[in-house]
């Protein structure tokens, strides 16, 4: 299926097992492997080194230590707390403490069993509740706030108190971390990685080998996956295989096998969050004080803008009068916590649908009718519709999509049944639950918002496209070739979209925070209209026509009053390289609006927000806690799609991955802070067993054209699905709540069936 046709443009590679990735290129001459040295402490000083053994093994080349290190030992990307190697302390359990390089990976393994490591162990912090008790915090506390909650609590005719725990989730791409080094023949550092920001990576690779970004070049050929968890964590790993380059002269490898990945790499942050709500009979809330405590692990990695996204989304799509939210970022022994898909939204919107199901049990009330009455609306007062950190809630059809898909999925008689249904069964008992989501579209930190690209014209009239954003799977090659196709009004088959390279389009920002088509779309869209300028005045005098009535499709070019008249895109193409017309150009983009007041709380962080809304049905075994799925209705606003079939399997995948996180995704760590959970077969991730029996996705039909400028009227898609998730998560609670006459329903979350028999249990009141 063609990228026109709404299919992806690897897909032919991906079935057939052609798709190239990293650690399956062509192997070069002499080509080494790296293995780490890791420590068995969560925290211990370093007190010496003995690698004689190992140097010893016929093939180990050298054992990389702090030591060998030229320019700047630090690969963090916010501050300078991540040694690449460290020199004096291990900082949580498997940090490797040095690399054996060695002829091949079953040599570097063994060889990495013979170095003698001397530690002094030391206490450890394992976990948020630790960090809380020793005040161990990698920042200062951050706020956002509007009005005076504090008075508003006292006024409010109710107030809850309480709090709720969310877990960590491994990223589990189907490429574990993965990176190649070598030199090219000009002597400049040439890596090859899987990485989701290959600016920073190039950056990284420069810093920690001590010479300049231009002697570095960055390429991403694509990733098996990345949810976040490349778009810092893969910078170590290609630091480490340039430095190996650089000091042996040789071409390197570094591939982690699954369980080094798990153990190495960090996840999605736990959280702990704290809450105080206050509302009135009719279930509307009038106040909330949180406080949030994010997981930071060992080094502060992303955390800040995690931790902020996850404040700025407690409201979810609930308007809020009174709002005070303080979050901490826990310094704990533990890999280091990173980006993962919705980047803190989650564990922020999880928090407000805790709040509404407690509101509405202590009521009496349906919760969906609470979740009504507190939507944003535009249509009352602006005050209504403007969000705790002072951004207008822009495009806001929420209301609308929400009955339409109360609708769709029948969910009044559907809820009145399976009422009917528990009544009468006493060891089985089904669960329905509809939940909204609202998701801002953009990146926290304002300067990322922007991207380039670089398209080239060759004259026989093919066209190459370069742009800066990354392919992992998600289809954004695929809606570039269809953005650039539609701008030039040609077919996708002249189009070749080329691997992403730090020395064709320089300085780019992450492919991630659900803007890799918005903001690399506009830079091609932006190349190209600036190709066709050069194009039309050709064009026009070939045809004998205006500029202004030039137009271009189908591969042809011809005026608006005289369509029949065409002239070949080959031939316009050859005509413009004899007039000695220039057929490349660059794009740029730069999200226009976006403000932020770190200091304050307070701005216009996103472009646009997106919306959705989900209904899930469950089934709840009361002997044993185990859930089944057995319908899902998922209604999800993307705008106008640039490719259906692209953004129905972002929405699919996006609601299977956060099911997953919040029902069978359990980190565990032992005493000492290794991590128990290192491989499929002790780390859960959905399956088909577990994907929904009955699975109704649908695009949301709009009344009205999207109100900001993005490309072709389309919205991002790949982060906001996930939340779409929490729908599981409340039908499970009414589920549990059916088997008992609590008026309060506390449910763990993952909702493993452990969770959840612990749930029931606690509602029979036993």
């Amino acid at each position: 299926m063609s990228a026109r046709a709404g299919g992806h443009e690897s897909a032919f590679g991906h079935v057939t097992g052609t798709a190239i990735y990293t650690d399956e290129q062509t192997p070069p001459r002499d080509l080494l492997s790296l293995y780490p040295v890791t420590a068995p402490h969560a925290h211990a000083r370093i007190l010496g080194i003995d690698a004689t053994r190992a140097l010893a093994l016929p093939g180990v080349v050298r054992v990389l230590t702090a030591a060998d290190i030229p320019g700047q030992n630090n690969t963090g990307p916010i501050l300078p707390d991540e040694p690449l190697i460290p020199a004096e302390r291990v900082l949580y359990y498997g940090q490797a403490v040095a690399w054996v390089l060695a002829e091949d990976e079953a040599t570097a393994i063994t060889a990495a069993s013979l170095v003698a490591v001397r530690y002094q162990a030391l206490p450890a912090r394992l976990g948020i509740e630790a960090a809380i008790a020793d005040q161990a915090w990698h920042f200062p506390p951050a706020q956002v706030q509007r009005g005076d909650a504090t008075t508003a609590l006292a006024a409010a005719a109710f107030q809850l108190a309480g709090e709720v725990a969310s877990g960590g989730q491994d990223h589990f791409y189907l490429e574990t971390q993965t990176s190649w080094a070598s030199f090219d023949a000009a002597g400049n550092i040439l890596v090859t990685a899987s990485t989701q920001h290959p600016s920073e990576t190039q950056m990284m690779v420069a810093q920690v080998l001590g010479i300049a970004a231009h002697r570095v070049i960055c390429r991403c050929l694509r990733m098996g996956g990345g949810f976040g968890g490349k778009e810092t964590q893969a910078n170590p790993f290609a630091a480490l295989a340039a430095l190996s380059v650089q000091l042996s002269g040789r071409p390197t490898r570094i591939k982690l096998r699954r369980a080094l990945d798990m153990q190495l790499t960090g996840k999605r942050h736990p959280f702990l969050s704290r809450y105080q709500v206050g509302f009135d009979g009719d279930g509307r809330l009038l106040a909330l004080k949180a406080e949030l405590y994010a997981d930071g692990g060992w080094s502060a990695d992303l955390s800040p803008p995690v931790l902020m996204r996850a404040m700025v989304h407690i409201d979810n799509a609930y308007f809020i009068p009174h709002v005070a939210v303080t979050g901490y970022i826990a310094k704990t022994h533990l890999p280091s916590n990173t980006a993962f898909r919705g980047f803190g939204g989650p564990q922020g919107m999880l928090v407000a649908e805790e709040i509404i199901d407690r509101v509405a049990r202590f009521l009496g009330l349906p919760a969906d009718l609470v979740r009504e009455r507190n939507f944003y609306c535009a249509d009352q007062t602006p005050d209504r519709n403007t969000t705790h950190y002072g951004q207008p809630v822009v495009d806001n059809h929420l209301a609308d999509l929400w009955q339409q898909l109360k609708t769709s999925s029948d969910f009044e008689r559907r809820r009145a049944q399976i009422n009917a249904d528990n009544a009468s069964i006493s060891e089985r008992k089904r669960g329905i639950a509809i939940t909204p989501v609202k998701f801002g579209i953009s990146f926290n930190k304002t300067d990322y918002n922007q991207a380039g690209a670089l398209v080239l014209i060759y004259t026989d009239g093919s066209i190459q496209l370069n742009h800066g954003g990354t392919e992992m799977g998600q289809g954004l090659h695929s809606k570039m070739l269809a953005v650039a196709a539609r701008v030039l009004g040609v077919s996708v088959d002249r189009i070749r979209v080329m691997v992403t390279s730090t020395d064709k389009v320089p300085n780019t920002s992450a492919t991630a925070a659900s803007s890799g088509a918005d903001l690399n779309g506009q830079a091609v869209k932006a190349a190209c209209e600036i190709l066709l300028a050069r194009l039309r005045p050709i064009a026009a005098a070939a045809l004998h026509g205006a500029e202004s009535e030039v137009r271009f499709q189908h591969d042809q070019v011809f005026l608006a009053n005289a369509p029949a008249n065409t002239f070949g895109f080959g031939d316009l193409v050859r005509a413009a390289y004899s007039a000695r017309v220039s057929l490349a150009a660059t794009g740029y983009y730069r999200t226009p609006g976006l403000s932020w007041d770190a200091a304050r709380g307070y701005g216009h962080p996103f472009y646009y927000f997106a919306y959705g809304a989900a209904v899930s049905e469950v089934e709840v075994c009361g002997y044993t806690g185990r859930h089944r799925l057995r319908r899902v209705d998922l209604l999800h606003d993307v705008g106008e799609s640039l490719l259906e079939g692209i953004d129905r399997g972002q929405i699919e995948g996006g609601f299977v991955q956060g099911m997953g996180w919040l029902t069978c995704e359990e980190l565990r760590f032992g005493d000492n802070g290794r991590l128990l959970t290192d491989a499929p077969s002790t780390y859960k991730i959905p399956t088909l067993g577990e994907v929904p029996e009955d699975f109704r996705v649908n695009l949301y039909q709009r009344r009205s054209a999207v109100s900001t400028e993005v490309i072709f009227g389309s919205k991002g898609v790949g982060e906001p699905p996930l939340m779409l998730a929490l729908s599981v998560r409340e039908a499970i609670r009414e589920a549990v709540a059916a088997f008992g006459s609590s008026a309060q329903v506390a449910l763990a979350s993952p909702a493993t069936p452990e969770a959840i028999y612990r749930a029931i249990t606690a509602v029979r009141g036993h």
